[in-house]
């Protein structure tokens, strides 16, 4: 493998675990939201699940906590980069997908909807 081969490989493996902590915060704030609007639905007190619900919670906080760890140490690789002298290291769109997916609606396009629980 060349630099640009390796420098790709582990810029797609970056990228990839930001997507996956995206993913996993957003999977995990459904998770509560769930909780809550099935708790509600069942008309059941708010004092059932508390535990549950605050433990989900702290998952939320732990998850925030490595999205800004991974977001830090994709700073420190592209000062890294730049201080080695390998130039431009970011090329493409500032919007990141897996491959296959389509952007999904933000609340500042006209299609954003807010989900039903």
């Amino acid at each position: 493998m060349d630099r640009s081969e390796i420098v790709a490989s582990v810029a797609g493996d970056l990228n990839a675990t930001e997507q996956a902590v995206d993913q996993a915060i957003a999977r995990a704030t459904t998770l509560v939201q769930s909780m809550i609007g099935g708790r509600t639905a069942l008309s059941l007190s708010p004092v059932t699940g508390a535990s549950s619900q605050a433990k989900a919670m702290e998952a939320i906080a732990a998850l925030g906590l490595a999205r800004e760890a991974i977001v830090a140490a994709h700073t420190e690789m592209a000062k890294d980069h730049r201080r080695m002298g390998w130039g431009a290291y970011a090329i493409g769109t500032l919007d990141k997908y897996p491959e296959g997916e389509e952007k999904k609606p933000t609340r500042g396009d006209a299609d954003y909807r807010l989900r039903a629980v």
